[in-house]
C-alpha cells in the first residue's frame, strides 16, 4: 500500500480491535503488499487489512479457514476471542486471526511435503466455490495484453509471456490430471514455522486444479517428497508459474520490493528453457 493508505489501514485495524475490546498499543507491519498484515499488541493477533475492493474475498477467506479448521488442516486460525467474519472499517475490511511466534530452524523438505499433503487430504473434504486455475491463468494473460497495465514490458517479452501462458494451459489442461482443491500459492512465504507446527496462511488465492500446480509453488525438494506426483506435469506447471509471476511483477501497480529486477530474472529464466527453476530458486 502507499504510505497514505497503510496509515489509514492501521487506524482502522486499531479501531475495530479496540470496539472487539481488545487492547491495542503497537502495531508492527509484518507485510505489505494487496493487503498490510499487521501484528497488534498487547492483544497479539494478527490483521489482515486491505481496501473494501477485497471484501469479497476476505469473506471467502474467513469461510474456507472455518470449514479447514474442522479437518485438523496445518492452517493458521482465526482468532478465537472475536467472532470468526471479515471486519468493515472506514473504508477497510480486515480478517483477524491467531499470532504465532515463529521458529527460526529451516523447514525440512520432508516436513514442508508433508503439510501440504496434509492440507491437500483436508481440501478435499471442504465444498465450496472456487476458481479454477485457468482463471488465474486468464488473468495473467489479460494482464500481458494490455499495454496500459504493463507499459515497461517490451514487445519481444510480451509475445514470450503471452506464447508461455497460452500453451502451458492448453498443454496442462489437455493432459486431464486429476483436480482438486487448492492452496493456490504454498510457497515458503505463506508457510510459517511455529512452536505448535507448520501452518499455511493467505487462503485467498485457493482455487481448483492438478496438485502439481501447488507444487510448482514450493522449493524442488520439496516436491520430490510429494508421493504421486507427476514429473512431467509438474515441469510444465512450473513453466506456467513463471510466466503468471513474471506477469505480475511487470504490472504498473505492482508492489513486491525490487518487482522489475524479479520480473527481468524470471523472463531470462522462462528465455533460457528448461530444466525450470523454481520460485524459490528466484528469490533475491
Amino acid at each position: 500500500m502507499q504510505a497514505p493508505e497503510a496509515q489509514r489501514a492501521v487506524a482502522a485495524a486499531r479501531s475495530a480491535a479496540s470496539a472487539l475490546g481488545l487492547a491495542v498499543d503497537d502495531v508492527v507491519v509484518l507485510q505489505d503488499s494487496n493487503r498490510l498484515v499487521l501484528r497488534l499488541m498487547p492483544c497479539d493477533l494478527v490483521a489482515r487489512v486491505a481496501p473494501m475492493t477485497h471484501r469479497r474475498s476476505a469473506e471467502f477467506e474467513v469461510e474456507l479457514a472455518r470449514r479447514l479448521a474442522a479437518t485438523d488442516s496445518p492452517v493458521a486460525a482465526l482468532d478465537r476471542r472475536v467472532e470468526p467474519r471479515a471486519y468493515e472499517r472506514d473504508g477497510f475490511v480486515m480478517n483477524l486471526w491467531t499470532y504465532y511466534e515463529p521458529v527460526p530452524d529451516p523447514v525440512p523438505p520432508a516436513d514442508y511435503a508433508h503439510a501440504l499433503v496434509r492440507l491437500h487430504a483436508g481440501l478435499r473434504q471442504v465444498d465450496i466455490a472456487t476458481p479454477h486455475f485457468t482463471h488465474r491463468v486468464a488473468e495473467a494473460q489479460r494482464l500481458v495484453a494490455s499495454r496500459d497495465r504493463t507499459p515497461a514490458l517490451a514487445e519481444a517479452d510480451r509475445e514470450l509471456l503471452a506464447d508461455t501462458l497460452r500453451r502451458r494451459r492448453q498443454g496442462i489442461v489437455h493432459r486431464g490430471a486429476p483436480e482438486q482443491l487448492l492452496h493456490g500459492e504454498p510457497h515458503p512465504g505463506n508457510l510459517l514455522s511455529t512452536k505448535t507446527g507448520l501452518r499455511f496462511i493467505d487462503l485467498e488465492t485457493c482455487c481448483r486444479g492438478p496438485v502439481e500446480f501447488d507444487l510448482a509453488h514450493v522449493p524442488g525438494e520439496v516436491g520430490e517428497h510429494h508421493p504421486g506426483a507427476d514429473q512431467e506435469l509438474l515441469r510444465d506447471c512450473r513453466s506456467l508459474v513463471l510466466a503468471m509471476v513474471a506477469a505480475w511483477r511487470w504490472d504498473r501497480d505492482d508492489h513486491y520490493p525490487d518487482g522489475r529486477r524479479a520480473g527481468r530474472e524470471l523472463l531470462d529464466a522462462l528465455r533460457a528453457g528448461p530444466p525450470w527453476p523454481t520460485l524459490d530458486d528466484m528469490s533475491p
